[in-house]
């Protein structure tokens, strides 16, 4: 309950900063692939906070959109960190932290599509299939493969 109570009063804090909008060029202009991914995901969150926003408005097309940034976000922040060209196994931080981020994304996605009306739902089919693919991945170059 407290960190939910947390969570809602960032986001209002930063609704009321001015802040709360998701934009992608930021983490695209980002130098430090690493850094890119993080920033991506973070804009992966608050594009979902703005998709949930708009659908409590109305607004279908708005929620196709943010949804859509939310899997541009999550597939940039893939794709940033594999052109690091490091080995997730030796190299764990930033993966395990996508790896993370990428599993709660997915969470909040299924929770927002039980919350929409049942003919509305298929908005969200292919946006949770492709986080939850780029999740796995992720998974999987932390988990598999031989030590040397």
């Amino acid at each position: 309950m407290g960190t939910r109570f947390a969570v809602i009063a960032l986001i209002l804090g930063l609704g009321a900063a001015g802040t709360l909008h998701a934009d992608l060029t930021k983490a695209r202009s980002e130098r430090n692939l690493e850094k890119r991914s993080k920033l991506a995901l973070e804009n992966a969150d608050v594009a979902l906070i703005e998709a949930r926003a708009a659908y409590k408005e109305g607004d279908l097309n708005q929620v196709s959109v943010r949804i859509q940034e939310v899997v541009d976000s999550v597939e940039l922040a893939h794709t940033s960190l594999k052109e690091t060209g490091k080995n997730p196994r030796k190299s764990p931080k930033w993966f395990k932290r996508a790896e993370i981020a990428t599993r709660d994304l997915a969470r909040k996605l299924e929770s927002f599509q039980e919350e929409m009306s049942y003919t509305d739902r298929p908005l969200l089919d292919k946006a949770k299939a492709r986080v939850q693919q780029i999740h796995d991945e992720l998974l999987m170059g932390l988990m598999e493969g031989r030590r040397k």
